[in-house]
């Protein structure tokens, strides 16, 4: 395991999660492996969400997805990839 952001792997294909400011899959994911644990603290980091709100289900999963994927790294509880 490496503490590396995120659980989008390499070569995996962005998305974009928020039109309305122009966020991608990778921008939340990096959101929620600096921290970010609810669709608000991600909306207030990157911006996903503070607008029309129609992504937060996708952001919401996206925390999800990895808090489930992967172990926190020891000490830093950021979110570690495998």
């Amino acid at each position: 395991m490496s503490c590396a952001p995120g659980w989008v792997s390499e070569g995996s294909v962005l998305m974009y999660v928020c039109l309305c400011v122009g966020v991608t899959s990778q921008t939340v994911v990096d959101a929620v492996a600096g921290g970010a644990s609810t669709s608000k603290q991600v909306a207030a980091s990157c911006g996903a969400g503070s607008e029309c709100g129609r992504c937060r289900r996708t952001v919401r999963a996206i925390i999800a997805a990895a808090r489930n994927s992967a172990p926190a790294c020891p000490g830093t509880g950021r979110i570690g990839v495998s």
